[in-house]
């Protein structure tokens, strides 16, 4: 922790990088939970896909009401709210995130990159105007006014990452002299070319995650055995003082 510490002093562009760990903690289930537990056996990955939302609507939308009900009855955990703490005092630079719960937003941060897009809104595929994503619950709130189909504003399998987020994230991680990974296994790409990127260019990589990581050997700094919130919390009693 001491260590920790060190490095958040000393940095003068501090990005920080989020995953499913950082939403499992407030309650949220990931894709590999939901596939053994919420979903039956069913796999997310499948139905939360440009196929299901052509050819399997139904399911589809069955899957996105499952998601959102789980996330109305979840809240923001303690992490979330330093790290928008931190934010307001002008130490994190911007938070990259895969996750779309939109938690980062609600407890209070403004920088955000929503690599994955957000569950928090809807997107009618015809018109492209936007509602709240509680109206996805109701009787008929899948169609939009005009008559077209509603879904919620997230990437699915089979599209591309949206592009301003990505070039947000790029800018934030090119200029970080401190890269701060919280939850995230760093599996699959571009998660993995953030970290990788920001450390070429000489940040020093802290990686805090419950399992490890293929880019643990590069990281200047690892926990592995305590809840990210936890550490957070820590850390903003230390830096306090």
């Amino acid at each position: 922790m001491n260590e920790l510490i060190k490095l958040l002093q000393e940095a003068r562009h501090l990005v920080v990088f989020t995953g499913a760990g950082m939403s499992t903690e407030s309650g949220l289930p990931d894709f590999r939970s939901a596939r053994t537990g919420l979903w039956q056996g069913k796999d997310p990955a499948r139905l939360a896909s440009t196929d299901a939302l052509f050819n399997n609507r139904e399911e589809f939308v069955a899957f996105y009401r499952m998601r959102l009900e789980r996330l109305y009855a979840c809240q923001p955990h303690q992490g979330h709210l330093i790290l928008a703490e931190w934010e307001r005092r002008g130490h994190i630079k911007g938070i990259i995130t895969q996750n779309v719960d939109g938690f980062h937003q609600r407890a209070g941060s403004r920088c955000v990159a929503e690599l994955h897009g957000t569950l928090t809104t809807l997107t009618c595929i015809r018109c492209t105007k936007k509602y709240e994503a509680a109206r996805y619950l109701e009787e008929r709130g899948t169609v939009c006014e005009c008559g077209g189909f509603l879904r919620p504003s997230v990437v699915l399998f089979g599209e591309s990452l949206p592009e301003s987020a990505f070039a947000q994230a790029v800018e934030w991680t090119e200029r970080a002299d401190l890269f701060l990974v919280l939850g995230s296994s760093l599996a699959v790409s571009p998660a993995n070319w953030f970290p990788e990127q920001a450390k070429a260019r000489g940040a020093k990589l802290v990686i805090v995650n419950r399992d490890a990581t293929h880019l643990d050997d590069i990281a200047d700094l690892l926990i592995q055995d305590e809840l990210i919130g936890d550490v957070l919390r820590k850390a903003e009693i230390e830096w306090k003082h």
